[in-house]
């Protein structure tokens, strides 16, 4: 039997070691000319959320969302990091529209993060929604990637983080699993 695929397929990330980055360009605490690198997260579960573009219908939906879950995910360790195709200046712009974000917020103006990541929609030079979680260990322990018109779920995110984050102390977690269930051991 052969299978035609007619792109390329894109390895899964998961269970796998993330690519590591450095001096990255990117918006924090309003310097539009800051630079980040994954080292600068050592010992945080990271949270990568990428989206489109700034300026655009469904994506302040969901920041706004992430923004206001800032002292939730704070308080289980967890370090989101926004990521799109925009330049930092167009972030800083754009924050001013949606309100003050407390995250670093990527400028992958090249590229070349979001190829690494398999989320880059190769045809219009922008990212793919994607929720991207990398344990404090550099693994990647959760991937989810879906097409530009559904916006996700923050309340869903937080939850799976925290089953992760569960899960790494060993814990089996059953279906629909929520804080403070009981895990299956």
């Amino acid at each position: 039997m052969e299978i035609e695929v007619p792109f390329e397929v894109i390895s899964n990330l998961v269970n796998q070691t993330a690519p590591e980055f450095s001096d990255v360009p990117a918006l924090v605490k309003n310097d539009p000319s800051a630079k980040i690198s994954s080292k600068d997260f050592k010992g945080k579960w990271i949270l990568l959320f990428s989206y489109p573009l700034d300026f655009t219908f469904v994506c302040p939906t969901e920041i706004k969302q992430l923004i206001a879950k800032a002292d939730e995910f704070a308080k289980i360790n967890v370090q989101p990091i926004l990521i799109s195709t925009d330049s930092a200046f167009c972030h800083l712009a754009w924050q001013k529209e949606i309100g003050e974000c407390p995250y670093p917020w990527i400028a992958d103006t090249n590229l070349e993060f979001s190829d690494a990541f398999g989320i880059l929609k190769e045809d219009q030079g922008i990212t793919f929604r994607a929720t991207i979680l990398i344990d404090p260990d550099g693994v990647v322990q959760f991937s989810h990637i879906n097409n530009l018109p559904v916006g996700r779920n923050i309340e869903e995110i937080s939850r799976t983080v925290q089953a992760f984050q569960e899960a790494a102390k060993g814990k089996l977690l059953p279906c629909n699993w929520k804080p403070g269930d009981k895990a299956l051991n």
